[in-house]
Formats: structure tokens, C-alpha cells, sequence
């Protein structure tokens, strides 16, 4: 039986653990399947030991603070790996844990294989070495990302953005509009605080007060908010009555959502390229701790943080950062975008990223991957004597 070990500390992560896990399920179905996730690898069939909503951190500093849950993770998994003795390890994003957890791994001969790996390319290309080291198969999902680890000697195929499989519309227009809360004639805009609690608490307060500037401005104009799974509901619930603002709270078929609204003001992260997909044009917002925005300024090379941005290569949709990302500045970025040229334009950049994210398929390509690598490592251990046949 084929044990697959699996590392996803995000919600964002645990999508693509869900697909890849089915899909596992699809060609494997004896197969086991069990590590870090959470409802969407719940729902797949796998074993979810460690949930994301106890896991997830960012930034720097933030990530400092949490040291002592991380050091007893990591040890939670030293053990799960010496008593079930998987095959294969599947990390997917969470780059700061998963690479540690990778060497642990590797160190016990276990294939490890890197689906959505570091992002060498934007912290700095020299990071693609230290990754090489203790990866066996890294399943890359940008084509510049493939050209880089490539550069560095890794052992890495190029699968196509996952999203790509798994963005799709459920509902019929009219449904979906009705669960959106579309109105005839009248704008939709998506408020898209984030997935992490840290991210709600810095950028919610912000997006309510432009909603609030919005809706003066264009009486016209609705919201709604799709909540994380990773997000309880009174934390979104209880700003927005404070604000005293009329914002459609909805839940599940998010994809359906994206595509009933017209624009998003949205935290940085994966969500702006799922909505990229959905047709759903972004404002991008970001912020951190003052030593985290310092540090991770040192450290970027690239000149754009939001992934729609950086798969276009170059700037389509707007980007707010730090003392930049007031509510007053997110009010008349999300007007001008409104503009009908402006709108136009953006959905034909919009296009050309969806074109750059390559074929459908990625996620079967990225199960088959992990399963022939699961089956190497059996054959190694058969032949070295460690396993019997």
C-alpha cells in the first residue's frame, strides 16, 4: 500500500492538497494519504492529523513569536514519519516549515517531492540550491520558475498552475449572482480581507472604512465577503456591524461568487490569481509589521508582489502597500478601476494570465508524479533490504 505523507499550512495550500490527494485517490484508491491540511483534504479523503487552523502564521516577526508551536509541530512530525514510515513526503507551499520538514525526510529516506516550491525567484535565485539539496522532484507550476530551479541542477518537471484545474464556476449565472448578491445594474465588489487572523486584523479595518467612502461616493455600488474556512465567522461578522456597513457575508462556491462580482479588493496572496481565473479583477493590498515590511524589502528581487502582476510581468492590477494602503487610497484605486476603459483593459490582461498559466491537467500530472516517486522509493528499499517484498 503507497503511504503518502503530506505538508499544506494554508488554506490556500490545502485546496491544492484536496486535488491532488483526489486525484491520488483516483488512480491509488488503496492508497494512503494523511499529514497537514484541512477541510479540503478532509473532504478528499485524507487523514487530516494536524490542522491548518492551528498552524497557519506569516511575516517575520509573527513567525518568531509562534517558535515554540512550530518546534513542537515539526517534533509531532518527526514522529509520525518514524511510526507510519511513508513512502513519500508531498509538501505544498509553507516554504519556511516545509523545506525543514523536507530534510528530515530526506534524511530518512523518504522521497520528497515540492509542489508549489520556494519562491526562489522573487526572495533571491541562490535559494534554489538550498531547495535542490533536499528535494528529490520539484512539480513547477510557472515556466520561470522551471528555468530557474533548472539552472541550479534540480530534478523538476514544469505541470501547469493547478488553479487552472480546479477554478471553475459551479452554478448556472443567475444562481450564482443570487448567492453573490448581484443586483441588476448595480457594481459588485468583493471584500477579500484574507485566510490568516493576522491578515483580517491589519486589512479589515481598511477595506471596511474604503467600503464606506465607496458607498458614498456610488450609492450604487454592493459588497459581499466570501469567508476562509480558516476564518471564523464572528471575526468578520462583528467588524463589519461596527462599520455599519450592509455586506453580504456568503459562504462556500467562491468561484461562483468571483464570477458573479465585477471587482475585488483583496490581501495578497493566492486568492488574487484564483480570481484572475474567475475573470475577477483585483485591487492588491498588503501589510505587515513594520520589521517584517523592512526585512522582506531587503530580501525581495522582484518587482511586484501580486501573483497576477508577476505572471504577466509586469503591472495590470494595482498594488497597495504598507502606509500606501490607507482607506482613502483603496476608495479611489477601486473608482478608477470602475472607469469603463480601465475595466476593459483589465480583462484582457486578465486573458493573457490565464493563458501563462499553462494546460489543464496539472493536478493529475502532479498525482502521477507523486505516486511513481512513491514507487522508486519502494524499490530502493526493496532492493537495499530495508522493506520486504
Amino acid at each position: 500500500m503507497v503511504k503518502v505523507l503530506i505538508s499544506a499550512g494554508e488554506a490556500s495550500g490545502d485546496l491544492h492538497a484536496g486535488a491532488v490527494t483526489r486525484a491520488i485517490k483516483q488512480l491509488e484508491p488503496t492508497a494512503e494519504v494523511f499529514g497537514m491540511g484541512g477541510d479540503c483534504l478532509r473532504e478528499a479523503g485524507g487523514e487530516v492529523l494536524f490542522d491548518i487552523k492551528d498552524h497557519s502564521v506569516m511575516g517575520f516577526v509573527e513567525v518568531l513569536k509562534r517558535l515554540p508551536d512550530i518546534w513542537k509541530l515539526r517534533n509531532a512530525f518527526i514522529e509520525l514519519m518514524d511510526r507510519r514510515k511513508p513512502d513519500v513526503l508531498l509538501t505544498i507551499d509553507y516554504p519556511g516549515f516545509n523545506m525543514r520538514l523536507a530534510k528530515l525526510a530526506k534524511e530518512r529516506g523518504i522521497k520528497v517531492v515540492s509542489f508549489i516550491a520556494p519562491s526562489a525567484w522573487a526572495w533571491r535565485p541562490s535559494r534554489a540550491a538550498g531547495v535542490v539539496k533536499v528535494v528529490d522532484k520539484i512539480a513547477s507550476i510557472f515556466p520561470f520558475e522551471y528555468d530557474l530551479y533548472k539552472s541550479y541542477g534540480a530534478d523538476i518537471e514544469f505541470v501547469g498552475h493547478p488553479l487552472v484545474d480546479t477554478v471553475r464556476p459551479s452554478l448556472p449565472r443567475k444562481e450564482a449572482e443570487r448567492l453573490a448578491g448581484k443586483r441588476d445594474g448595480h457594481p459588485l465588489i468583493l471584500l477579500m480581507p484574507g485566510s490568516r487572523a493576522m491578515e483580517i486584523q491589519r486589512l479589515l479595518p481598511d477595506m471596511l472604512a474604503a467600503a464606506k467612502i465607496l458607498k458614498q461616493k456610488r450609492p450604487d455600488i454592493d459588497f459581499a465577503m466570501p469567508r476562509a474556512v480558516t476564518i471564523e465567522r464572528d471575526m468578520l461578522e462583528r467588524p463589519i456591524k461596527q462599520a455599519g456597513l450592509d455586506v453580504k457575508l456568503t459562504e462556500g462556491h467562491t468561484y461562483d461568487i468571483m464570477s458573479a462580482a465585477d471587482f475585488a479588493i483583496a490581501t495578497s496572496g493566492t486568492v488574487t490569481l484564483e480570481a484572475a481565473l474567475c475573470g475577477l479583477g483585483c485591487e492588491i493590498l498588503y501589510k505587515a509589521s513594520p520589521v517584517s515590511f523592512w526585512i522582506a524589502k531587503q530580501v525581495v528581487e522582484i518587482p511586484h508582489i501580486g501573483l497576477p502582476n508577476i505572471v504577466a510581468g509586469r503591472l495590470i492590477e494595482p498594488e497597495l502597500l504598507q502606509d500606501d494602503c490607507t482607506p482613502e487610497k483603496i476608495a479611489g484605486t477601486a473608482l478608477e478601476l470602475l472607469e469603463p476603459e480601465r475595466f476593459a483593459q483589465l480583462q484582457r490582461d486578465l486573458q493573457e494570465v490565464k493563458e501563462k498559466l499553462g494546460e489543464p491537467g496539472a493536478v493529475k500530472r502532479v498525482a502521477e508524479l507523486v505516486l511513481r516517486m512513491a514507487g522508486e522509493n519502494r524499490r530502493e528499499h526493496v532492493l537495499s533490504g530495508k522493506i520486504e517484498t
